[in-house]
């Protein structure tokens, strides 16, 4: 009977424990919840992979949980996989805009850059066949503008006495009117006329101008000095003369280039070089004052710049005013190619490195990712090759934000294999605008 009394109590014990948890609801068992990342409270488009403080404000960053993640923007639970639904309040503050896929017809032109550079052929070195000694010079500073037969220096060299001597004797036995000038010469039977040519070529071979040698046939006087003059209308790029200076045989004493027409040496990398064939036009513009010149590539062969290996293309222009001088840095705009399709804005295609997407909208507030094959791009337009049609609307701001919440998506359901999306980025994939 004591045994009964001493059981009596343990299993009232146990009867009112279970009357007591059959009047309370069953307790919930506890669930971690999964952070995906923290955004800045005050500017959601900055994320962070870890949490802390917003840079801007300095308010502390706000979790995200992953069953959350797909309030504002989730995908469609009875469309595609890919497909996403953004109501109006989050694509106005995401700054989501809309743009038509359009056709476009244009042309496409190529801009390198170039440097000027007096035309060779038009380059003259000016020196003496022969020594002497410099006794003055006149204006021939570099850089002066000088005309042709002007003259640049008054030299003295005793070759030259005795050859004009020879010319002056000669010339002096030739009939009237058969005078050896380089503009008036007479084939003459005599043999005075011969030797006053012979003697008249030999002045000229050691620098003698021909007006010098009209100056003595007309004067018949033998000259102390000689002239040194311009070769033709020009500016002198070089001196290498001043009073007093004894120069030896072939010395070059001046450089004087006509810049009327010039050359544009202009770099070209790549692909490019096919625009600039034989014969191309093109247009030059002087950077600071935004003057242009119309152009045409020469049909030398390009040169290839042995320390950067690119092409040097040439072009050739006239210079009017001679604005362009030799060692200018030019901008050179070639025409490429005439091309039209389908164009959308450069921001609204997502690279991933193995595909190209846009995200196309389907019906009010429902867009769906799509795969498209980009063409040539032109400023800041793409043609687009495959994958959409002349119409559609595809996102063109805010791209950037739309296709990261899809990636977000397959990370908070990765179970859900009917995703084929890359995982989500992280804060320093998306810095904050």
């Amino acid at each position: 009977m004591r045994k009964w009394l001493f059981l009596f109590p343990l299993v009232a014990a146990t009867l009112a424990g279970l009357a007591i948890a059959m009047h309370h609801p069953e307790s919930k068992a506890v669930r971690v919840r999964r952070v995906l990342y923290w955004v800045d409270p005050m500017h959601p488009a900055y994320r962070s992979d870890k949490p802390g403080t917003a840079p801007d404000c300095g308010m502390a960053l706000e979790p995200v949980y992953a069953e959350e993640a797909g309030h504002s923007l989730h995908p469609q639970e009875d469309s595609a996989p890919e497909t996403l639904q953004i109501d109006p309040a989050t694509e106005q503050l995401y700054g989501i805009r809309l743009v038509k896929v359009r056709r476009d017809t244009g042309q496409d032109s190529i801009r390198v850059f170039g440097r000027v550079a007096a035309d060779q052929t038009l380059i003259y070195r000016v020196d003496l066949g022969t020594d002497g000694f410099v006794k003055e010079t006149h204006d021939d500073a570099v850089g002066n503008h000088v005309t042709k037969n002007e003259h640049l220096a008054l030299v003295y060299s005793p070759e030259f006495l005795s050859v004009a001597g020879g010319y002056l004797s000669a010339n002096e036995r030739t009939p009237a009117g058969a005078g050896p000038s380089k503009d008036n010469i007479a084939t003459s039977t005599t043999l005075g006329a011969a030797s006053a040519q012979a003697r008249a070529d030999r002045l000229r071979n050691l620098g003698m101008s021909d007006a010098q040698i009209d100056e003595i046939r007309a004067n018949h006087q033998i000259p102390e000095d000689v002239y040194v003059v311009s070769p033709a209308d020009g500016f002198i790029l070089s001196r290498n003369i001043s009073p007093g200076f004894r120069f030896e045989r072939n010395t070059d004493l001046y450089t004087i280039a006509d810049l009327s027409r010039v050359w544009v040496l202009a770099e070209v990398f790549g692909m490019d070089s096919r625009a600039f064939r034989p014969g191309a036009r093109a247009r030059v513009t002087l950077q600071d004052t935004g003057e242009t010149f119309e152009a045409h590539v020469s049909n030398a062969l390009p040169e290839v710049d042995p320390a950067t290996h690119v092409l040097i293309a040439r072009l050739e222009l006239n210079n009017p005013g001679f604005k362009l001088r030799p060692g200018m840095f030019v901008v050179v705009e070639l025409p490429a190619s005439q091309f039209s399709g389908l164009t959308i804005p450069g921001d609204a295609v997502v690279n991933s490195g193995l595909s190209k997407r846009v995200y196309v909208e389907t019906s009010a507030g429902h867009f769906e990712a799509r795969e498209v094959e980009v063409g040539w791009r032109l400023k800041d337009r793409v043609q687009i090759v495959k994958g959409l049609r002349e119409g559609e609307s595809v996102v063109a701001a805010g791209t950037f934000l739309v296709d990261s919440e899809s990636r977000l998506q397959a990370a908070a359901n990765p179970g859900d294999t009917t995703h084929n999306i890359l995982p989500a980025k992280t804060a320093m994939d998306h810095p904050m605008n």
